[in-house]
């Protein structure tokens, strides 16, 4: 096995693991693997936009509550206070890198950041570039880190697991991890003083999903195997809104054309919203996406319909090009007929347990963007908050890693195998994207919006069944571990739906539809606390 040493290694290619990058490279040698091109990230896929305090009528006290209120009584306040006060600062050092969002004229006539509005805000406080703002925020960091020579990308490196050491001046410690080399089949042993896990989410653990294919899972997945506790993985976001359709892949139409006017209707023509919340078209996500799976059963339609013929046609092919191209490309012209829609995974609110530098409980491993839970989120992502989230955090890990981490790894160890799975033989191609796709029907039916205790007891029977079926042995393919890696995530949110006996936020259950209690607290489990079937 060929040994790469670095001094700080980022898995994944986002805007948390770009962030940490360019914080580090002035002070060592940084190496970034992401396991297909640099901007197959989730980051790039973001469309709404990053909310901060930026207006004169906005205040962080806010701003706070707003996300506060969002996350449903399960939000870690001190989280919020950091990301709501440090998020105006990462905004703006993005514009001075480069970024361009939309701009518009204040009140004396002067060019100011034109603010948008999404559900669950109280204020005008998105700052966007049209309808395509994640991707403007990975080019503007990958372009700084074309020009940052300490930077090392690599492209199609699968990581398969950290590397744990045991040391006697640390105890337990991540020391890198090991890898395949996409390109050749060779695995790579990548030592570093410190590691950030910044994979992203596990969307594709769902049959319909927002999230690009590279959303497996990964980072959960390796962090749990070496240990690490995972919290809160039952708050699965459903993005109320994408687009239904027999002859389309499914995309996300963000909510931002609601905060412009739009109106969801039933197939009736009929507005719903304001008959399951005060705020109406503009409620929280939970409760949107809740109500339209209601809208589409009362009606037995096979989805609800989101009307933005009231926007101008200039607003739309300025404000939100992209959709408006791609629902012209399927034939609705949504100038002048409403979209069909329907809710699909969007975000995951759980992860990695880290505390406010993004520090996990093994030495040196650091975790940042959505494979992390700060606490920030609580049960329900507040909309536009997870940029932010992504950026201050992983600055707050670099931060805290020149002033903790930063050292040469000890001499004397033993390595420790704990976190190493097995992996497959050669399977067929086939019977793995049989297997991935009975796990996404799976949670698809019974661990969406609406769960019920028998239906997850169930599933989780059957995710055992399904790890069993494959056969083990030291060939790995990147097919068969990103199929391990979504069945022990889809049982890490399984398990944690079972342990959560009331109905909070993103996860609704029919058996316990009442709050528990109203005092935080974050369902935990850990591969060493738990006597679980998965080992």
């Amino acid at each position: 096995m060929r040994t790469i040493e670095t001094d700080f290694l980022v898995i994944g290619s986002g805007l948390a693991g770009l962030t940490y990058a360019l914080h580090l490279a002035p002070h060592g040698s940084v190496t970034l693997l992401t396991k297909r091109k640099r901007t197959d990230a989730n980051s790039s896929w973001a469309q709404g936009g990053i909310a901060g305090v930026l207006a004169g009528n906005d205040s962080f006290e806010l701003h706070v509550q707003d996300t506060l209120i969002a996350g449903a009584g399960l939000c870690n306040e001190a989280a919020v206070e950091v990301l709501v006060r440090e998020g105006p600062e990462r905004i703006k050092e993005l514009m001075q890198m480069g970024a361009n969002f939309d701009m518009a004229d204040d009140a004396q006539g002067n060019p100011a950041l034109s603010l948008g509005r999404e559900g669950g805000h109280s204020r005008n406080r998105i700052v966007h570039t049209a309808d395509y703002t994640g991707w403007e925020c990975e080019r503007t960091l990958l372009e700084a880190v074309r020009h940052t020579p300490q930077i090392e990308v690599l492209e199609h490196y699968f990581v398969i697991d950290l590397l744990l050491w045991h040391t006697e001046e640390e105890g337990s410690l991540c020391a890198g991890a090991i890898a395949l080399d996409g390109q050749t089949g060779e695995r790579v042993e990548f030592r570093a003083k410190t590691t950030l896990l910044a994979t992203g989410g596990s969307g594709q653990v769902y049959e319909h999903t927002t999230n690009p294919l590279v959303a497996t899972g990964d980072g959960v997945a390796m962090a749990w195997r070496a240990g690490a506790p995972i919290a809160n993985m039952e708050f699965v976001q459903f993005h109320p809104t994408t687009l239904y359709h027999p002859k389309a892949r499914a995309f996300l139409i963000t909510e931002a054309l609601r905060g412009e006017g739009a109106i969801l209707r039933n197939d009736k023509g009929k507005a719903f919203m304001p008959r399951y919340h005060p705020l109406g078209d503009l409620a929280p996500r939970d409760i949107v996406a809740r109500s339209i799976v209601q809208e589409i059963k009362k009606t037995e339609a096979e989805c609800v319909y989101l009307d933005a013929t009231c926007i101008p046609l200039e607003k739309l092919q300025h404000h939100f090009p992209t959709i408006y191209e791609r629902c012209l490309q399927v034939g609705i012209d949504i100038s002048k007929e409403p979209i069909p829609v329907v809710p699909a995974q969007h975000y995951q609110c759980g992860g990695v347990v880290t505390d406010l530098h993004g520090a996990t409980c093994i030495s040196r491993l650091y975790a940042a963007g959505e494979v992390a839970c700060t606490g920030v989120h609580g049960a329900n992502r507040l909309a536009s908050n997870s940029l932010l989230e992504a950026m201050v955090f992983a600055y707050r890990a670099a931060q805290h890693t020149l002033q903790h981490t930063n050292r040469a790894l000890p001499q004397k160890y033993g390595i420790t195998m704990e976190g190493f799975r097995p992996v497959s033989v050669e399977t067929e191609p086939q019977e793995i994207a049989e297997i991935q796709k009975a796990v996404q029907r799976l949670m698809q039916r019974s661990v969406g919006i609406v769960r019920t205790t028998t239906e997850l007891q169930q599933v989780k029977t059957q995710l055992g069944e399904h790890r069993h079926k494959l056969p083990y042995h030291h060939a790995p393919s990147v097919e068969y571990m990103e199929l391990e890696n979504l069945n022990l995530v889809a049982w890490l949110i399984v398990r944690s739906a079972l342990n959560r006996k009331e109905s909070r936020g993103l996860h609704y259950t029919l058996d316990y539809p009442e709050l528990e209690s109203s005092e935080r607290h974050d369902t935990l489990i850990s591969r060493y606390g738990e006597n679980d079937d998965l080992r």
